[in-house]
C-alpha cells in the first residue's frame, strides 16, 4: 500500500469534480477552530484502483473548544446532465428505491440511525454517477455508526454536493493538547454505476477488516411457496391441503408464515393449534413427506405488551433516553435489548423449539425493525445496542446451524436497505417486500455486488408488476417464489391469491425455465449502467453461456450485447419465449435489433 500524510485530499478528475472542501469539525456557535490542526493519512490500496482510504485526527493546540460533530469527504460533482443517478441505501418509512435519480432541487439526508419508529440502518456508502463515471464515499468501520450521508443539488446550481456528517450524541470538550480521532472514510472513483463501488467497499470490508460472509446452502437456491396467501388466520388443513399442488409444480420450500404464535414474544402455538408441538410436527411431517423443506416465519426482538416473556423477564426491554421502551409500530410491540444476555438466551431457546422440537429446516426472519434500533440508555455504552446488533443475529445463525448444519436462514428487512453488518448472519437474502419489479432487479444487483455467492430470493411474484413478473426474478438470477392459495382462499384473507388455470400455466412455464437454466448459481456480470443504458440490462454468466435480460415497458430498436469475444460468432436463443427463436450474432458486431414489451431474455452461446 502507498501512504502519504497530507492535509487535503486530491481532486478526483474522472467525473469533473471541483476541488473537495477540507474535512471540518463542527464547533459550538461562536467558537473558533483556528488552533485545531487536522492530520490525514490517505492510503491508496494497489488492488483497488481508484480507492482512497482516509484516516483523520485533530489536535487542539489552542484554548478548549466544544465539538458538536464533524464533516468529512465533502465533494461536489458537476452536473453534466439534467439527471444524475445515485445509490442512497438508507431506510425510512417511505421504503424508497435504493437507487434514485438526482435532479435540481433534490436533497436527501441519508441518516443511518433510526429515521422512523421502525426504520433505520443501511449501507454506510453513497454513490453518485454521471455518464462519464461516478464517485462513492462512505465509512470503512467494523460497526454501524449513525452518520448522515447527505446528497444535495441546490436549485439554480450546476453541481451536486455529497458529504459524510457525524453528530456526537453529546458535545465533546476538546481541551488544549487533546486529540480527536474520527471514523475511517473512503472515496472511490469509478466508471459505470454503483456496482463496482459496492463490490470494492465490500471486498475491502471483508479482506482488510475481517468481515466474513457465510456461504449459501445449495437448498437456499431452491424455489419457494409461502403460505402467506392465507394470511394470519391460516389453518393447518389449508396449508396441508395445498402441499400436493406445491410439490407437483416443483417448489422445494414451504414457508409457514405469520399467525401461528400466541403473540409476538410468546412464540408458542395459539388456539388454532390445539395440539401445540404435536400439531406443528404434523405440519412439518407432511411437508417432508412430499420431499420438501419447511421454513418458519419469525419476528425476533419484538414482544407485545402483556406477554408472558416480558412478565418473566422485563429486563429484556430496550429503554430509550426518554426512559420508555422502544416501540415497534408495525407489530404494536416493544423492542428487546439485543445485547442483553437474557434476550440472547431466550431467543436461542426459541430457535431450538422451531428447529428441533417442531422440526423446521430454516427460518424466515422478518420485520423492518430488525435492521436497526435505538441506543439503550441503561447500557454503559448506549450505542452498543446499535453497533452490536449483528452479534444477536449471529447467535441465531450459529444456533440454527448447530441444530441443523444445512439450515437456511433468511433475513427480510421489510422495505429497508439492508444493514450491511447483518450480511454475515444469514445465507439467503430477499427482495424484502418490493414495491415494484424494478426494486426486485435493483436489489439483486446490489446484493450481487456485495456478496456474489449469496442466494437471493425474489420474494412472492405477486409483489412484482402485475403480480406475474417471473422474468424479473429469473432474468437477474433470483430464486422464484409465490404465495398462491389452492384449492380455495382463506375466507378472512384481505385479497385473493387463488391458483387459477392461467396462473398455474404461467408457473409451469417459468418453473421449467428456472430449473433448466439454473441462473441462481451463475455469476452476475456488470456490463450495463443503471440509469443511462436503455433498456435496463442484466447479464448472468452460467457454464458456457451468457444470459442477457433487458427490461422496458416497450422497446423497439438496437441493443449492444456487451462482453462478447470479438473473434467468435454466437447463437442467440430467446429462451423464455413460448416459441423460442434462434439467430446468430458476431462478436465483432454485437448488435441486435429487437422489439419487446416488458422483457427480452436471451441465451448467448
Amino acid at each position: 500500500m502507498k501512504k502519504s500524510l497530507i492535509i487535503l485530499t486530491a481532486s478526483l478528475a474522472l467525473i469533473a469534480c471541483s476541488k473537495p472542501t477540507s474535512d471540518t469539525l463542527i464547533l459550538r456557535e461562536g467558537e473558533s477552530n483556528a488552533k485545531v490542526k487536522r492530520y490525514q493519512t490517505v492510503t491508496k490500496p494497489e488492488q483497488w484502483h481508484g480507492l482512497q482510504v482516509v484516516e483523520t485526527y485533530y489536535v487542539n493546540e489552542g484554548k478548549p473548544v466544544t465539538v458538536l460533530g464533524y464533516r468529512a469527504q465533502q465533494h461536489t460533482i458537476k452536473a453534466t446532465d439534467t439527471v444524475l443517478w445515485s445509490l442512497q441505501p438508507t431506510s425510512t418509512i417511505n421504503r424508497l428505491d435504493w437507487v434514485l435519480p438526482v435532479t435540481e432541487g433534490f436533497c436527501k439526508e441519508n441518516y443511518l440511525g433510526m429515521n422512523n419508529s421502525d426504520y433505520g440502518g443501511g449501507i454506510p456508502m453513497i454513490d453518485v454517477w454521471t455518464r462519464e463515471g461516478g464517485l462513492a464515499i462512505g465509512l470503512l468501520e467494523p460497526e454501524l455508526h449513525d452518520i448522515k450521508m447527505p446528497v444535495e443539488w441546490k436549485r439554480y446550481d450546476d453541481k451536486v454536493s455529497i458529504a459524510l456528517t457525524y453528530d456526537f450524541p453529546e458535545p465533546v470538550l476538546l481541551n488544549t493538547g487533546d486529540t480527536l480521532f474520527t471514523y475511517r472514510t473512503f472515496a472511490y472513483e469509478h466508471k459505470g454505476d454503483f456496482f463496482n463501488a459496492l463490490r470494492t467497499f465490500s471486498e475491502y470490508m471483508q479482506m482488510v477488516l475481517g468481515v466474513s460472509m457465510p456461504a449459501s446452502e445449495p437448498e437456499s437456491f431452491e424455489p419457494v411457496w409461502c403460505a402467506w396467501g392465507y394470511e394470519r388466520t391460516f389453518t393447518i388443513d389449508e396449508v396441508i391441503g395445498t402441499l400436493d399442488k406445491v410439490a407437483e409444480l416443483g417448489f422445494k420450500w414451504v414457508d409457514v408464515d405469520d399467525g401461528f404464535q400466541i403473540a409476538e414474544g410468546d412464540w408458542n402455538t395459539n388456539s388454532r393449534f390445539p395440539g401445540g408441538d404435536k400439531d406443528m410436527r404434523r405440519l412439518t411431517n407432511e411437508i417432508h413427506k412430499r420431499g420438501m423443506k419447511a421454513k418458519l416465519w419469525w419476528a425476533p426482538l419484538a414482544a407485545d405488551p402483556g406477554t408472558q416473556c416480558l412478565k418473566d423477564h422485563p429486563e429484556m426491554l430496550l429503554i430509550t433516553k426518554d426512559e420508555a421502551p422502544e416501540y415497534i409500530t408495525w407489530w404494536d410491540s416493544y423492542y428487546l435489548n439485543p445485547v442483553n444476555p437474557t434476550t440472547v438466551a431466550y431467543t436461542q431457546d426459541i430457535v431450538d423449539m422451531f428447529l428441533r422440537r417442531w422440526n423446521f429446516d430454516g427460518l424466515k426472519i422478518d420485520g423492518q425493525h430488525l435492521n436497526c434500533c435505538m441506543p439503550d440508555a441503561h447500557l454503559d455504552d448506549p450505542q452498543s445496542s446499535q453497533t452490536q446488533l449483528p452479534s444477536f443475529f449471529e447467535a441465531i445463525y450459529d444456533t440454527a446451524r448447530a441444530l441443523k448444519p444445512n439450515a437456511v436462514v433468511q433475513i427480510c428487512p421489510c422495505g429497508c436497505a439492508v444493514n450491511y453488518y447483518l450480511l454475515p448472519t444469514f445465507n439467503q437474502a430477499v427482495a424484502s417486500d418490493p414495491t415494484s419489479s424494478r426494486q426486485v432487479r435493483m436489489k439483486r444487483k446490489a446484493y450481487a455486488a456485495m456478496v456474489p455467492q449469496l442466494a437471493y430470493y425474489g420474494d412472492h411474484v405477486e409483489l412484482t408488476d402485475g403480480g406475474t413478473d417471473f422474468a424479473s426474478q429469473i432474468g437477474t438470477g433470483a430464486v422464484i417464489g409465490t404465495k398462491f392459495t389452492y384449492p380455495k382462499d382463506n375466507p378472512n384473507a384481505s385479497e385473493s391469491f387463488l391458483l387459477t388455470d392461467e396462473k398455474e400455466a404461467l408457473i409451469r412455464h417459468w418453473m421449467k425455465i428456472f430449473k433448466d437454466k439454473n441462473l441462481t448459481r451463475g455469476e452476475y456480470m456488470n456490463l450495463y449502467t443503471w440509469g443511462y443504458d436503455y433498456p435496463e440490462g442484466h447479464v448472468i454468466k452460467q457454464n458456457d453461456a451468457l444470459y442477457y435480460a433487458f427490461y422496458a415497458e416497450h422497446f423497439e430498436g438496437r441493443i449492444e450485447l456487451r462482453g462478447l469475444d470479438k473473434d467468435k460468432t454466437f447463437t442467440v436463443t430467446e429462451y423464455a419465449a413460448v416459441e423460442p427463436k434462434t439467430y446468430e450474432v458476431k462478436g465483432s458486431d454485437p448488435y441486435i435489433d429487437v422489439s419487446f414489451d416488458g422483457n427480452y431474455l436471451i441465451e448467448v452461446k
